[in-house]
């Protein structure tokens, strides 16, 4: 054993394939020692966190899921170039037990990079239901490497993990671990040979990796990863390659990478046959397949998408609006008690307004929706992590070839219902560019938990007995509208072959309250930041605007504030809310769009309750849902703006998306209240 390694802080890195289980086991090494940030340079989400074991701390990296290490999307490089650059300690590279094929593909990458691995064989529970038996001390035989049985939403195999990790992690010297060498055939072997040997002559290898595995990138045309190892590449080598690959591609009739992944799943599949005794009596039919023969169903399975999202909603106001009464009545009393507390040590009028007016009544006209956002996040975790939303992007999948997108779109599109910004990072996933830059510009038009507050407090003035169906309403609309921007981009703007959707279906699972829970609180924080930095600053500016110049009545036309929307006002009468008070809460709400309510608020001088009755005198039915309606879908707010500029890099197509968003607001907001208000006469 090492014993210079006795006072170093261990570093592990957890790779897998989505749908592993690596977010569960991620979450019970670390528990709430964690965080969430991006990778230096990119808009790819980066997991840390740190767990302390027999006295020394180790710090936990959760890169993101992929299926290889191919660098062909931005997940993929961001975890391989870790892995090459940074070199963790240990590797644990999680796999679904049930899906050995699929998940060893990753895996034999790993090794063949000389990784020091430990592998957790994760859900074994579904192997043992399905009567499949795995020999693992075969399969250590055969990798080489720890293996340890797990099922991480159980917590069971957790201890004896860490327990390998951290002999793993003593035992290193600081070099790779055991490589693997996947026997290719003929020609690629021969090719390799030959380029193993130029490695050895030619390049340095200071960190000690393979000389096959760097053989096999040159092969597979990484060139710049290589440069960056070696520092230098000889054009002797560069030469070289070449002449391999157009010998081994000659010879075979195939591409290079096409003939490399063959090879390693012949490989895989020979591995399979020596470590897998499956109980020939059971049936070939899995629970999983049974239910997807109805929720997949080509007929059905739109339906079922609809059902089950206006659901969400309806458990949204049912559960929520008995607790937002109680913190409009907590809001009420703190508004009154620091009110009264004032008057007695006779504080300013100005200063007493400030903080009943502005911050309180605000910032409490926003948060007091915090437990339908909470609710709404929580039902989107449920579905996630039972397997159904992976469903309903293959379901939409028949739709968006349509379009020109495929379902893999629809998930950056899903996810833009929490919050746009992650939706558009999302769209990283997507390999063709066009299909990209075509996501990032409908996402926003997705009906992010911002704009919630919105739609309730509307909804609650003007339809009660009826919110779930309102909201529902404006979900779909923001679909169909993205649905029609996409056709419209596609043809018109970004031309080109349609995309293919290929999606591992995981199986059904019972979501685990904690891992559940965790998905809730790291999206509904957001909002929570939201409110203690940009809505406090955004509705603090709004108070001082409503009481600008000195002497003036607060929040009236004759009010900088009343100004600016007087203003801005006429353009939007054709839309039904032409008074100054929307105007501005508009314009602001490009801040955040939480901030439209705030706005509300603090112009009126009211709590969320009186909020109600407020907005009742200066709208109408079909005038607050056309103002719903331009809520949704004008410009997006600042993260967003900057979200779309960092992904696509130009402002010329930032500018357009807020361009075209606020003309497509305006006039589908115009038209409705326009056709609405011709049948109400």
């Amino acid at each position: 054993m090492d014993t210079t390694n006795n006072q170093k802080n261990f570093t592990i890195a957890l790779i897998g394939n989505p749908n592993s289980g690596k977010t569960v086991v991620f979450n019970n090494l670390t528990g709430s020692r964690q965080h969430v940030g991006n990778w230096p340079g990119v808009t790819v989400e980066k997991k840390e966190g740190k767990l302390f074991y027999k006295k020394r701390q180790i710090n936990i990296v959760d890169l993101p899921g992929i299926y290889s290490l191919d660098a062909h999307s931005e997940d993929e490089r961001v975890a391989r170039d870790y892995l090459v650059f940074s070199k963790p300690d240990v590797v644990i590279n999680i796999i679904d037990s049930s899906n050995l094929e699929r998940n060893l593909y990753l895996t034999t990458q790993l090794l063949e990079m000389g990784m020091n691995v430990v592998i957790a064989l994760n859900m074994y529970d579904e192997c043992n239901a399905r009567k499949i038996k795995i020999d693992i001390k075969k399969l250590n035989d055969i990798l080489k490497v720890p293996i340890v049985a797990t099922t991480a939403t159980k917590k069971i195999g957790m201890k004896e993990l860490l327990s390998k990790t951290y002999e793993a992690a003593v035992n290193s010297d600081g070099s790779t671990g055991c490589s693997l060498d996947v026997k290719y055939n003929r020609e690629l072997e021969s090719g390799l040979d030959v380029m193993e040997n130029m490695v050895k002559d030619y390049l340095p290898n200071e960190d000690g990796y393979p000389a096959r595995w760097i053989a096999l990138k040159l092969i597979e045309d990484e060139l710049k990863m290589v440069r960056q190892l070696a520092k230098n590449l000889p054009e002797i080598i560069i030469n070289k390659k070449k002449e391999i690959v157009d010998n081994i591609e000659n010879s075979c009739g195939e591409d290079v990478y096409s003939l490399i992944a063959e090879n390693r799943y012949d490989f895989i599949k020979k591995i399979i046959t020596e470590i897998i005794i499956r109980d020939t009596k059971e049936s070939p039919t899995s629970v999983s397949d049974k239910i997807d023969r109805v929720i997949t169903n080509r007929f059905l399975g739109i339906p079922i998408f609809l059902i089950i999202m206006y659901c969400v909603f309806t458990l949204t106001f049912k559960l929520g609006d008995p607790i937002v009464g109680w913190i409009e009545t907590f809001f009420g009393w703190l508004s009154e008690v620091i009110s009264t507390g004032l008057a007695n040590i006779n504080a300013p009028e100005l200063l007493t307004s400030l903080i009943t007016e502005g911050i309180i009544g605000g910032l409490g006209s926003v948060l007091v929706f915090l437990p339908n956002i909470l609710l709404l996040f929580l039902a989107i975790s449920l579905l996630e992590d039972s397997g159904y939303m992976a469903r309903a992007a293959y379901v939409i999948d028949r739709f968006m070839q349509v379009l020109g997108l495929h379902g893999k779109a629809f998930i950056p599109l899903l996810i833009g219902f929490g919050c746009n910004v992650p939706g558009v990072m999302a769209t990283r996933t997507l390999e063709n560019k066009k299909d990209r830059m075509t996501t990032i510009l409908i996402n926003p038009l997705m009906s992010c938990s911002a704009r919630l507050p919105v739609y309730i407090l509307f909804a609650s003035a003007f339809f009660k007995g009826k919110q779930s169906l309102i909201v529902f309403s404006l979900y779909i609309l923001g679909i169909l509208l993205a649905i029609m921007m996409a056709f419209i981009l596609k043809r018109f703007v970004f031309k080109g072959e349609n995309s293919f959707f290929i999606m591992e279906l995981p199986p059904y699972r019972v979501p685990t309250i904690k891992s559940t829970l965790i998905h809730m609180w790291e999206r509904s924080s957001s909002f929570i930041k939201k409110a203690g930095t940009i809505i406090v600053i955004a509705v603090i500016l709004i108070w001082a605007l409503s009481n600008l110049p000195v002497g003036v009545e607060y929040a009236s036309k004759d009010s900088l504030i009343g100004k600016i929307g007087t203003f801005v006002a006429p353009v939007f009468k054709p839309a039904g809310f032409g008074n100054w008070e929307a105007a501005v809460a508009l314009v602001f709400g490009i801040l955040a769009k939480e901030v439209v309510v705030g706005t509300l608020g603090v112009i009126y001088g009211v709590d969320e309750a009186g909020l109600v009755g407020a907005i009742s005198q200066h709208w109408n039915p079909i005038s607050a849902y056309s103002f719903m309606i331009m809520t949704l879908i004008y410009i997006p707010c600042i993260a967003v703006i900057g979200a779309i500029k960092r992904e696509t890099n130009s402002w010329g197509w930032t500018l357009f998306a807020v361009g075209y968003s606020l003309v497509l607001g305006w006039v589908v907001s115009v038209l409705f209240y326009q056709i609405a208000n011709l049948f109400v006469r």
